[in-house]
Formats: structure tokens, C-alpha cells, sequence
């Protein structure tokens, strides 16, 4: 796992649990570095900061089976400035698998501060008179008055970023 942000473990494992119930698993946080900005602010970019987060993770740990990229993005749209996340995983035959979280309307409020160059996590935190919100509920979280946290929005896409694995007839090794 190339993060050591608690939403984003408890994203992974709920994610893969869900598709590989009762196997036994054990998760390792490494601390890497996207190679992107702290805040993506495209589609593209928050794709390539998860790409070179599993990438990064598989250097750190080139013993496990599977290696997790999770990168939190955002990028302005014509209805606003959207947020999302991007799941890479990579596994020790060369498989992809890639997904990408459900998006949302930050409120202006949030995202003029982001385009200020404030990193989401920050904005939310000041907008809302949060602390450490990236590490906890996060936009989501606070929008929805708890009805549904950051990883219980980034889990589906974990599940889904598994479906190579799951399938790997349909989907040949890529590295």
C-alpha cells in the first residue's frame, strides 16, 4: 500500500475483502511519493500520481502479491470543480488494474480555495473548522454529515481496480 493515510488503508482493505472474502491478508503501509503535485488538479494527473504510488510501493515492498496507488484529485468542470480518486494496482504477474472513484461538486467555498493553490484536505479543513479531515471523513464526509466517509467512497473503486486479477483471462499482463 503506497500510503500510510489511514482512510486510504481501510479504502484497500475493504475493497479487496470484498472481492477475496476469507482469505487471509495482510496489509502494509509504505510512505511514497506520487510525483505529482500535492493537489492533482486533472483526470490525468491524479491517474498518474496512483500509477506512480503502486509503482513506488512495489519498489518498497517487492515482496507482496499486490501493490495499491491511491491518489485523491480534482479538476473543474463546466457544472464545478469536481473530486475523485484514482485506484492503480499492480500484482507480481505484470497485471493493471485501474479504477476510478464517483465524483462530486465541492462547494464553491472549498474549491476557490483550491484553485488558490490550497490542497483539498487544507480547504476543507478551513472551510468547515476541521482539523486533519484527509485523515478522517474528508469532503465527502463532511457533505454528507457522515452518511458516507472518503474510504467508504474510494472502496468500490478498490473492488473494482481488482477486477483484472479477478478475471485475468480477459485481462492479459501490461507491464
Amino acid at each position: 500500500m503506497s500510503s500510510t493515510n489511514p482512510v486510504k488503508l481501510r479504502a484497500a482493505e475493504r475493497g479487496v475483502r470484498a472481492v477475496l472474502p476469507g482469505v487471509e491478508l495482510e496489509f502494509v503501509a509504505a510512505a511514497v511519493d506520487s510525483g505529482v503535485a500535492e493537489q492533482p488538479s486533472s483526470d490525468a494527473e491524479t491517474l498518474r500520481g496512483a500509477e506512480n504510488r503502486a509503482r513506488a510501493a512495489r519498489d518498497a515492498a517487492p515482496g507482496a502479491d499486490y501493490w495499491f496507488g491511491l491518489e485523491g484529485g480534482v479538476e473543474d468542470s463546466p457544472r464545478g470543480m469536481l473530486t475523485f480518486a484514482w485506484i492503480v494496482v499492480l500484482d507480481c504477474d505484470g497485471r493493471v488494474g485501474r479504477a476510478r472513484s464517483a465524483a462530486f461538486v465541492l462547494p464553491e467555498a472549498v474549491a476557490a480555495r483550491v484553485r488558490d493553490g490550497m490542497e483539498l484536505g487544507h480547504a476543507d479543513d478551513e472551510v468547515f473548522a476541521r482539523r486533519d479531515s484527509k485523515r478522517h471523513d474528508g469532503a465527502i464526509g463532511l457533505l454528507t454529515q457522515g452518511a458516507l466517509d472518503r474510504a467508504g467512497l474510494y472502496a468500490p473503486a478498490v473492488t473494482a481496480a481488482m477486477i483484472p486479477f479477478l478475471n485475468p483471462g480477459f485481462y492479459p499482463p501490461a507491464e
